[in-house]
């Protein structure tokens, strides 16, 4: 029988498992964590950044976005967790450098929900001015 606490653990480990392969930039390995009806949300204002995505959208998004960096990808650090039930919150930080030079170090907070074994749900918080003056000022 399951407990509440080894659902959550399980579903911390699945989250802890999306960051572990979002951090190799492997766009295909990245979407099979997430639900065919995955919606990740991005705060913000930031044309081209903020909104909701679906799995196919995201998949175009990371798809363009790994290229920009030197190493391939963006290594997300996860450093506080929150499980309760099927959601797991997640305060993280990234750190990478871009292809022109830029550094984008980011802070993070991620609220996920998980049903059985994928995430269908992403909510994420962070620096969208940073975003903004990395990725599309001048």
């Amino acid at each position: 029988m399951n407990t509440t606490r080894d659902l959550e653990e399980r579903n911390k480990e699945i989250v802890r498992h999306f960051f572990d392969v979002f951090s190799t930039g492997h766009v295909p390995a990245i979407l099979k964590c997430l639900d065919d009806d995955c919606i990740w949300w991005v705060s913000g204002n930031v044309a081209g950044i903020s909104g909701s995505y679906s799995k196919v959208e995201m998949g175009q998004l990371l798809n363009g976005i790994v290229e920009v960096y030197k190493q391939g990808a963006l290594p997300i650090t996860p450093l506080g967790w929150t499980v309760e039930g099927k959601r797991v919150a997640v305060e993280a930080e990234s750190c990478s450098e871009l292809n022109n030079g830029k550094l984008f170090n980011n802070s993070y907070h991620f609220l996920f929900e998980v049903e059985g074994s994928r995430i269908t749900g992403i909510k994420e918080y962070s620096d969208t001015l940073h975003m903004y003056q990395t990725f599309i000022a001048d």
